[in-house]
């Protein structure tokens, strides 16, 4: 048992950031064209509406909460220390994370139901939903079996990853949570380590320039109608005014 948790718990993390830090650069240096979600909206925008928009705004929130309560955990503990505010952070964190896992759900129904979307997928676009889905099972699990997680968080995931990040790993406290939180923290170095081989690098590169830059000018030279519509067939045949 110890030497799997010295492995998931002290290794994991440095191959999956090693994995990370190298990766990224090496496909940002050499592959830097790649380094987008490469969008379907063009194939088919309705039913990706009602998947990106829940699952970005879950994930989001989520990140964001969890990457405060790693850098201020003591803030988080006095912001817990009045239970109605615990309260409000749990639910509300609750919600967003059934958020997250509704539009994972439609996104992945609607790639592997779409027809024209299946041109563009690959197996490790499954393998990204599937982390993602588990990952986020697996934390609404824990956020309604072990209540008030952003508390035991920064009591005990904060020094956790503090000493990970010192080279300093200490993981006496952490071998003694459950097997949930161990699976979830285990899922996210899992995550971590697959960015650069996936999709989900496009996150390091967000086109904050397209704030300021100027308007750019679309010219159809296909039927809109047509190439939005899911139904309609791939055709190669040149647009007649092209």
């Amino acid at each position: 048992m110890n030497a799997l948790n010295n492995f998931f718990l002290i290794a994991l993390p440095y191959i999956a950031l090693a994995l990370f830090l190298v990766g990224s650069i090496y496909r940002y240096t050499y592959k830097g064209f790649q380094l987008s979600s490469l969008s379907t909206q063009f194939l088919e925008g309705r039913r990706l509406f009602y998947g990106s928009l829940p699952f970005h705004w879950g994930v989001l929130f989520l990140f964001i909460g969890h990457l405060i309560a790693f850098l201020f955990p003591s803030s988080v503990l006095a912001w817990n220390s009045q239970p109605l505010r615990l309260l409000i952070l749990e639910i509300t964190a609750f919600i967003f994370g059934i958020s997250m896992l509704v539009g994972l759900v439609n996104l992945l129904v609607r790639r592997y139901t779409t027809p024209r979307l299946k041109y563009v997928t690959n197996k490790m676009d499954l393998v990204v939903y599937l982390l993602l889905i588990f990952q986020t099972v697996i934390g609404l699990w824990i956020a309604y079996n072990f209540r008030w997680g952003s508390s035991w968080f920064s009591t005990l995931l904060s020094p956790y990853l503090y000493s990970i990040f010192s080279f300093q790993p200490d993981i006496k406290a952490i071998v003694l949570l459950p097997v949930p939180v161990k699976l979830h923290i285990i899922g996210a170095f899992v995550i971590i380590a697959i960015i650069p081989f996936s999709r989900l690098i496009h996150f390091l590169v967000p086109p904050i320039n397209y704030i300021w830059r100027p308007y750019q000018q679309v010219y159809w030279n296909w039927s809109k109608r047509d190439v939005r519509n899911p139904e309609a067939p791939w055709s190669l045949q040149r647009p007649k005014n092209n």
